[in-house]
């Protein structure tokens, strides 16, 4: 496994993006790609994809956002439409950078908004990475005890480390000893930001008509979409069930699905390697 945890030196700036502040890290040249990071407590877009920057920055443009509600981005999503929130944030990033389209790559709560958008707007997406995004017959079973673990971090008796390290090392990934705590700390600090503590982004929906939004398998659009597609979905998965990557490529008509063994629901974490070849490969069309 790949044990690097700084990545290389990257561009920052603060966007005004569609009247949000999104703050995006950039980094590489060639085709552009989005990599959009899941919606956990105190996660980032760089810190989700820290092995596998560099990486991709040796034959890419790579963007990394925090998406609105995370990181330094601005706070605050649409409750009643979080993952159309979270794609027209990243759509008016595109637009501030001057991209008419780019390859999106998204991870749990990023794929879910990488899905949305190529589905709202797919002429400006070129190809897309999913690992193991949300949304995917989410109104077909209960929650899964890690999405419930998830949901719950800022209720009951609020937000601690504890309640942390045991959604990252029982839920989100396959090899608890492989989390360093300087992850978990990292985490922590950022989950407790009051604006965060004020306003989570990442909340179990209160109205049946978000949750039917939520849930991609029941858009019609999907058995339409033209964006070829590379599922990655760790089996061993105990947020968003591994089945979903079955669903996903049962009906989008060019859709790949490599499902991971051995391997939670942090694919690009945990086998950073085989991410980084075969999403590389792909963007490239290298199938």
């Amino acid at each position: 496994m790949t044990t690097h945890l700084q990545p290389p030196v990257m561009q920052e700036s603060l966007l005004d993006a569609g009247g949000r502040k999104i703050f995006v890290a950039e980094t590489g040249q060639g085709a552009p790609v989005l990599l959009l990071h899941g919606g956990g407590p105190g996660a980032s877009g760089v810190s989700n994809y820290v092995r596998n920057i560099a990486e991709l920055a040796k034959e890419y443009r790579v963007i990394v956002p925090d998406l609105p509600g995370y990181g330094r981005s601005g706070k605050g999503i649409d409750g009643t439409d979080p993952f159309g929130s979270l794609a027209t944030g990243i759509r008016g990033v595109l637009d501030r950078l001057g991209l008419d389209k780019a390859h999106l790559v998204g991870n749990s709560y990023g794929g879910a908004c990488a899905l949305r958008l190529a589905l709202d707007t797919p002429d400006r997406v070129d190809r897309m990475v999913l690992m193991g995004p949300g949304g995917i017959g989410t109104t077909r079973a209960l929650p899964t005890a890690g999405l419930n673990s998830l949901l719950n971090y800022y209720g009951g008796d609020g937000p601690s480390r504890p309640k942390l390290e045991k959604f990252i090392r029982d839920h989100l990934v396959f090899n608890a000893a492989r989390v360093p705590d300087a992850v978990i700390d990292a985490r922590y600090e950022a989950s407790i930001d009051p604006e965060v503590i004020a306003n989570p982004p990442l909340q179990r929906p209160k109205d049946l008509r978000t949750v039917w939004k939520m849930d991609f398998t029941r858009d019609r659009r999907l058995s339409r979409l033209p964006v070829p597609t590379l599922v990655l979905w760790g089996a061993e998965d105990r947020v968003n069930r591994p089945s979903g990557g079955r669903m996903l490529a049962d009906r989008m008509p060019d859709c790949d699905l490599y499902e991971v063994a051995n391997t939670g629901h942090w694919v690009q974490w945990e086998r950073a390697e085989l991410f980084n070849r075969l999403c590389a490969d792909f963007l490239a069309g290298r199938r």
